[in-house]
């Protein structure tokens, strides 16, 4: 009746200003011209133009403005309180579009402004000084989409005191009120809060706001609300742990460059903040973000060097970049730990607990593993809970890898305003996150600590003082969970024992965090995800035929390392999760290209200078690179050599097959060693074999298939004589290329919704067929117009080898369509495989439950299978990761061209190869595995010839893959790492192509496990077991 707490909240609005007294404009600031500037410029540096005045307009995109003031403090405010405020620019929501500025005072940077920080509390001796205050503005950029200048308007600038007891009361106000309106109506520490904080505003005089008699009857309401408050008896089971956080994306909405400059404004503020709020502590992740600044403000690292010494500061996380973990290799991934974990031991003394991963578009099932042999027991994330159909039913659960490895793993739940729910990474201290936290945590029975990330975000920003006064306010709030600062190390270290220590069920997670959202990023930005499954299988190659070098010679001083670093460094920062997605604005996707170009630019000339050691130059001869972990055979390509007839010899004189077209010539080879070579030598002659033209009957015998097609160009018969049976349903059409409207609810670049399959247009349009013949293969040459696009194949088929290539090249320039292959096959199976890092995992083709459904669209790397018992076919590629096993129909998404926030997404020119390939057995017994690594490794050649063929490093059995050979980080030794890919328990037998004087097994980071050997490298190897070794070559 009497709207008591409706007129509190108004009045605790109405105190907000009135905390400033003294208030003193600075109305006009010098000004430069607006422009790009190199990062980490200073101001001192700046050419002053022009003037700034208040109500004046600036405009840029990109583009850096200083301003500089000389202003006199009062000798007066010795002793208080000193406050800017500040209103510059606008500001968009999580620092992601618009202004931000960084101030200097008296040439130092001090902290950030824009509208999540328009107070600034300066420090008090500055009282009785002249103090220049200088501004780095930046007028941001829109937030993906089309290129739009950004106007902004100088509307405030002022230095006031800031009254301490108003500012205590008003946060005192706002922490009760606040409070009151979560509780139920029914709580009896409701009304009592509510009588409470009503009594001291009653003290208040509002006759004459901001006199002072205003401010003494502050102290009044104040000492009541103190007084009264104690009264209320209540005591909490339950406690909310606060971490200050800032999730900065390394790039999304901004380039690279921009991203340095977001985290000097934050790394500073937190600084700052930490001098003022001795109790504030603060995570950051991702090392890249500290490299950055050791490099452009050697001055900020300083201070945060000063407060990780002091406890405030925690450098926990352990990847190099919170990385995308769907399209990152299984090496990518122990490299982001690797990188990571020895970068905050160098420079900070720590090392991380937790896998912080908040904002991760899905979880690989390898990463528990991963997790485990690196040193690491936590993993945490919330971004499960924002799955489209299905809530995860825990938060805190024991995670099981595909090995059997276990991560303990937990959610916070920290609710996020929005239309979506779910949780989030961007908290803020008050009463709704602090009592929504609990009130949303499934695991209540288990554990009564949650953890609280709080501070601004995805852009950076982080904490303000605000969100630390909330802190301190609600620390004893009757009716919430208790509140206390404190670290994520902490708070994971206390969770392991709590779960050890309870008598509840403890649930688990045997499989892969799916993200029932987001499934789009598998495909998005075509160009960029090829570029980057390229590039690290370029690492993995370098670094071996490097390590042989190195051994060869005897000496490791000429082992590039640094080399190795900055290309790696390269690889795992563009594998951050809003790059290698492709849910990033054009301009990132420019710098990208240009880095990958830089990181193979840096590989070819490490192999270059290794095979200069490995080879020796001799006429008409080239050796073949097999950088595989699989003995075999296949098709090498041979350039050089294109005006000449002749024939080629193996290393041991005999002729191979061999067939002359206009880009080189293409050469069977067999009996290649893994990691190793064979040499070739060109005997001129008289004539070559060359492709010849055959008639297009749409239909083609081979030694394995007989293939028939419409007259649309898509598959009508695959007839396996060989196993004698049809590979495609019946009345079905394979090798279907459909392109579907794509118009997803939200996330245009993020996501394919479930209704994009009710709509699609078939690839029909054939313009062309042409069919050439050879003694290695017929290829059938096939283009297809569509829309204002192109889309041609080249169809491979092998006489020696069971897998058909489509070679395409897609000339696109669609937007808003997603373009997919479909095979519709003749094999009954519930369940589909995929490979992932470092195995593989079983996805239902099912529709059975709401989870089977979700999964429409589903992560994959090089191949995805569909067996029954005695039979089966795989679908391969080079360069893709979205696949979709729905029922009988195995298919691939090949583009997904949306407008935001790069408005010209997957335009232009695309190369990829995807295969199919059947088979007779399991996947395990017919070489899938193999196969795919050949279409993504094909043999090459170098001019000039070996020395020794033999391999540099095998297993003795085919169901473990090599993943790095590569110089210790920290020796003269060689890391060697395995992984066994077929869920098979057996012993495996490492062989070298050099003596060995002793082995040793290591985890993931490198560090020693068990006892050094000088005998044979023989253990016994786990299901889908990641095993790595230190191998001491013998001098």
């Amino acid at each position: 009746m009497f709207f008591t707490l409706e007129k509190l909240e108004r009045s605790t609005k109405k105190l907000k200003d009135l905390r400033y007294r003294e208030r003193m404009e600075i109305p006009v600031f010098d000004a430069s011209t607006p422009e790009e500037e190199p990062v980490g410029k200073r101001p001192e540096s700046v050419v002053y133009t022009g003037s700034l005045k208040k109500g004046d307009f600036w405009i840029g995109r990109g583009t850096y403005m200083w301003i500089r003031q000389s202003v006199d403090i009062p000798a007066e405010w010795a002793g208080k309180k000193i406050a800017g405020l500040f209103n510059i620019g606008k500001t968009g929501d999580g620092l992601n579009s618009g202004f931000e500025g960084l101030i200097y005072v008296n040439g130092s940077p001090y902290c950030e402004t824009g509208s999540y920080h328009e107070e600034v509390i300066f420090p008090s001796e500055l009282a009785g000084t002249k103090v220049e205050l200088a501004i780095r503005l930046w007028a941001g950029l829109e937030g993906g989409g089309v290129s739009t200048p950004q106007t902004h308007q100088f509307k405030q600038a002022e230095l006031a005191i800031l009254d301490e007891i108003a500012d205590d009361f008003y946060y005192s106000s706002r922490a009760a009120v606040e409070t009151v309106r979560v509780l139920d109506e029914n709580d009896s520490v409701r009304r009592e809060l509510l009588t409470a904080i009503d009594r001291a505003h009653l003290a208040i005089d509002w006759r004459k706001p901001g006199s002072d008699a205003f401010y003494e009857s502050l102290k009044k309401a104040l000492a009541v609300w103190n007084e009264e408050v104690s009264k209320i008896s209540y005591t909490s089971p339950v406690t909310v742990r606060t971490v200050g956080h800032s999730h900065i994306d390394v790039a999304w909405l901004w380039q690279l460059k921009h991203t340095r400059e977001k985290a000097a404004r934050t790394f500073s503020t937190m600084c700052t903040l930490m001098e003022q709020y001795p109790e504030f502590t603060f995570i950051q992740s991702q090392p890249q973000l500290y490299d950055y600044i050791k490099t452009d403000y050697p001055d900020i690292y300083e201070r945060i060097r000063k407060t990780v010494r002091s406890g405030n500061w925690e450098p926990n996380g352990a990847m190099w970049v919170e990385a995308d973990c769907n399209i990152s290799s299984g090496e990518a991934l122990v490299r982001q730990i690797l990188n990571g974990q020895r970068f905050f031991k160098e420079e900070f003394g720590a090392t991380s607990n937790v896998l912080w991963l908040p904002d991760v578009f899905g979880y690989s099932w390898a990463l528990p593993q991963i997790l485990k042999r690196s040193g690491i027991d936590n993993f945490m994330t919330i971004k499960i809970s924002w799955n489209q159909y299905n809530h995860m039913p825990h938060d805190t659960f024991r995670w099981i890898g595909v090995d059997g490895s276990e991560v303990l793993t937990h959610f916070m739940s920290t609710p996020a305003i929005s239309d979506n729910g779910g949780y989030t990474y961007n908290g803020v201290i008050d009463p709704v996150s602090v009592k929504g936290e609990w009130d949303l945590y499934h695991d209540k029975e288990i554990n009564q600590e949650l953890l609280l990330a709080y501070g601004n975000g995805d852009g950076g920003g982080g904490v303000n003082r605000d969100m630390l006064e909330m802190g301190r306010h609600l620390k004893a709030m009757p009716g919430l969970p208790r509140v206390t600062p404190g670290t994520a190390y902490d708070y994971f270290e206390n969770l392991q024992k709590t779960v050890a220590a309870t008598d509840r069920h403890v649930p688990t997670w045997d499989g892969e965090l799916y993200l029932e959202y987001h499934r789009g990023t598998y495909t998005s930005q075509a160009r960029n995800k090829k570029n980057n499954r390229k590039t690290e299988l370029k690492l993995r190659e370098a670094e071996w035929l490097a390590s042989e070098a190195a051994v060869k010679t005897g000496d490791f001083s000429s082992y590039p390392a640094k080399d190795f670093h900055e290309a790696w460094k390269i690889a795992l920062r563009n594998q951050f999760h809003d790059i290698i997605p492709g849910s990033s604005i054009h301009e990132v996707y420019e710098d990208s290209t240009e880095e990958y170009r830089k990181a193979n630019e840096i590989l070819d000339t490490i192999e270059k200078n290794a095979l200069k050691v490995l080879t020796r130059d001799e006429a008409s001869t080239v050796t073949v690179v097999n950088n595989s972990s699989f003995a075999g055979e296949g098709i090498v390509t041979v350039n050089g050599f294109e005006d000449k007839e002749g024939s080629w010899l193996s290393a041991d004189g005999k002729e191979l097959p061999a067939v002359r077209t206009e880009d080189g010539w293409l050469v069977k080879i067999s009996g290649m060693e893994p990691t190793g070579f064979t040499t070739l030598t060109f005997k001129e002659g008289t004539g070559a074999e060359s492709f010849s033209k055959a008639d297009w009957t749409r239909e083609i015998d081979t030694p394995f298939y007989h293939i028939t097609w419409d007259e649309s160009g898509r598959m009508t018969s695959v007839f396996d004589k060989e196993n004698d049976r049809e590979i495609l349903k019946a009345g079905e059409t394979g090798n279907r290329l459909v392109v579907y409207e794509d118009r997803p609810m939200n996330f245009d670049a993020w996501d394919i919704d479930i209704y994009y399959q009710e709509k699609g247009y078939e690839v029909d349009d054939l313009r062309g067929v042409s069919v050439e013949k050879s003694s290695l293969m017929t290829k059938v040459k096939m283009t297809w117009d569509y829309e204002d696009s192109v889309i041609s194949q080249e169809i491979r088929l092998y006489n020696d080898d069971r897998r058909i290539d489509f070679v395409t090249h897609a000339d696109w320039h669609e937007h808003q369509q997603l373009l997919r292959v479909l095979f519709p096959l003749d094999i009954r199976t519930s369940e589909a495989t995929f490979d992932i890092q470092y195995g593989n995992v079983k996805r239902p083709t099912y529709e059975n439950t709401s989870w089977d459904m979700a999964k429409f669209e589903t992560v994959g790397h090089q191949w995805a299978d569909y067996s029954e018992t005695g039979y089966g076919v795989s679908l391969m590629n080079d360069c893709k990761y979205g696949y979709s096993a729905r029922g009988h129909v195995l298919g691939m998404s090949l583009i997904k061209c949306g407008i935001y926030p790069d408005y010209a997404a997957d335009q232009g020119s695309h190369d990829f190869t995807y295969a199919l390939y059947p088979h007779k057995g399991s996947w395990q017994e017919s070489g899938v595995q193999k196969s795919a690594w050949r279409l993504n490794n094909p043999f090459w050649t170098v001019t000039g010839a070996v020395d020794t063929e033999s391999a540099f490093c095998k297993a003795d059995t085919d169901h473990v893959a090599i993943d790095c050979v590569k110089k210790a980080e920290d020796s003269e030794d060689l890391i060697v790492r395995f992984h066994e890919y077929e869920g098979m328990r057996g012993p495996v037998t490492l062989h070298f192509g050099f003596p060995v004087a002793s082995w040793q097994e290591t985890d993931l980071m490198e560090n020693p496990e068990g006892e050094e050997h000088n005998g044979e490298l023989k253990v016994t190897v786990r299901p889908y077991e990641i095993r790595t070794f230190r191998v001491t070559p013998k001098k």
